[in-house]
């Protein structure tokens, strides 16, 4: 495709290059070659961008001149991703059923489905059209889905739970499994609290490999539209999740945990339950938040206080001993 096309189709303007350059792919700054697209989105590869040898790099509006063809945008790293799509884009898969899937009468799919070997589809399940469900994807009874579903092997969609349109399964999610609730007996034993209440997810949302969102005894589990959630996450039974959040690899919410709008929760995240985390926070890696967390903050640590107040913590650390040191000294 010529590099001309390829601007076209991103919406960038092209700078200091052959319209007519060939370009066969995308590649890192680092290791892109003649005929390949490359980006810089983060300073810190500005240098990078001067001698590489890709045949044109995604940049800011304001990006100072390079030796390479430049395309302009207000976004390269959205923009790359476009680039991405245009080289790489999804595999389709034609309708129809494998004749080892097992789809119960009851169910009602729409037209351009693509159910896979060893699908099964229970009772009074209804999914909309064009939906994908490749191998070993199990959705129990009375599960409502909207369209353009795609489930990749073994994820499993539990009873009763309801999904929006454009989700997409990674696989292995389980959505709408037991929440973790059991009562202690006068003997000590622990007995299962029953968790009949179903997920409920929005449209647009992405769940990655491993990942767990628990049902509920009371109430329901939300996802919120647009919400991204990474491999090996844990929503516990009960929690809701607002819109176009992106939670990280490892986080945990302990039940009924409410989780705001836009609010990035970053690696290894925990969250106690029944707390609040406010639009537009985000949480540093690693760290554990204890209490509510107003809106539009940055937090860290454990428990998760002010970022600019973890970073004075983090900064004392390595002093500790030396100051106890001194105070040991002079209280002898």
């Amino acid at each position: 495709m010529k590099l001309a096309q390829i601007a076209s189709k991103l919406g960038v303007r092209l700078e200091n290059g052959s319209p007519g350059t060939e370009i066969t792919g995308v590649a890192a700054i680092d290791s892109a070659g003649p005929g390949e697209i490359t980006f810089v989105a983060n300073p810190k590869y500005a240098a990078a961008a001067k001698t590489t040898k890709a045949a044109a790099v995604i940049v800011a509006e304001d990006f100072p001149a390079i030796p390479a063809a430049m395309l302009r945008s207000k976004n390269p790293y959205l923009t790359f991703a476009q680039a991405l799509a245009i080289f790489h884009p999804p595999v389709k898969y034609p309708a129809g059923v494998h004749p080892t899937a097992v789809i119960h009468a009851s169910a009602r799919i729409g037209e351009g489905a693509h159910v896979g070997a060893y699908a099964v589809i229970d009772e009074n399940v209804q999914i909309g059209r064009n939906a994908v469900l490749l191998a070993h994807v199990v959705v129990y009874p009375g599960v409502r889905i909207g369209d353009d579903f795609f489930a990749h092997a073994h994820a499993v969609v539990r009873e009763n739970c309801r999904l929006g349109n454009n989700v997409l399964l990674q696989n292995g999610v389980v959505i709408g499994g037991d929440g973790f609730g059991f009562a202690k007996d006068a003997a000590g034993s622990w007995h299962k609290i029953p968790q009949p209440q179903p997920v409920v997810i929005g449209d647009d949302v992405e769940i990655q490999a491993n990942s767990c969102i628990d049902r509920a005894s009371v109430g329901e589990t939300r996802i919120g539209r647009g919400t991204k959630i990474d491999n090996l996450v844990q929503v516990g039974h009960g929690s809701h999740i607002g819109e176009d959040s992106l939670l990280a690899s490892q986080v945990g919410l302990a039940g009924s945990t409410e989780i705001g709008n836009k609010v990035i929760l970053t690696g290894q995240v925990g969250v106690v339950g029944h707390c609040k985390v406010g639009d537009g926070t985000i949480v540093t890696p690693q760290s554990g938040v204890a209490g509510d967390v107003e809106a539009g903050v940055i937090v860290s640590g454990s428990p998760a206080v002010d970022h600019k107040l973890w970073l004075k913590y983090s900064a004392l650390l390595s002093k500790l001993p030396e100051m106890a040191k001194a105070l040991r000294a002079r209280k002898g």
